[in-house]
């Protein structure tokens, strides 16, 4: 599903129009990438958390020549599903116990 559908579906499933419905996906995508570059997290409860992450320097290796390379440390987006959002992607049924 890319960001059109999405629209789609937020419009058919909220019964307005696509018009308002691609804002207000716009607006919640906005605001998750503004607080994350903050370094605040965004969790929605039952769907999962936005973070940033520190990542440490490291040293790597060109695919092509072989040689060591150095990549620098570096800030990086991360996503961590939440409980419902696994139990529903792994199928799981509501109620069933492990």
């Amino acid at each position: 599903m890319n960001k059109t559908e999405l629209v789609d579906a937020v419009a058919e499933k909220t019964a307005s129009t696509k018009a308002a419905a691609a804002r207000a996906v716009e607006a919640v995508l906005e605001t998750i990438v503004e607080s994350v570059a903050k370094g605040d997290s965004v969790s929605v409860i039952g769907f999962g958390t936005f973070e940033s992450r520190k990542r440490a320097a490291r040293t790597g290796k060109n695919p092509r020549t072989g040689a060591a390379i150095k990549i620098a440390a570096a800030t990086v987006p991360a996503f961590r599903a939440g409980k419902a959002f696994k139990d529903k992607v792994a199928g799981a049924k509501k109620g069933k116990k492990k």
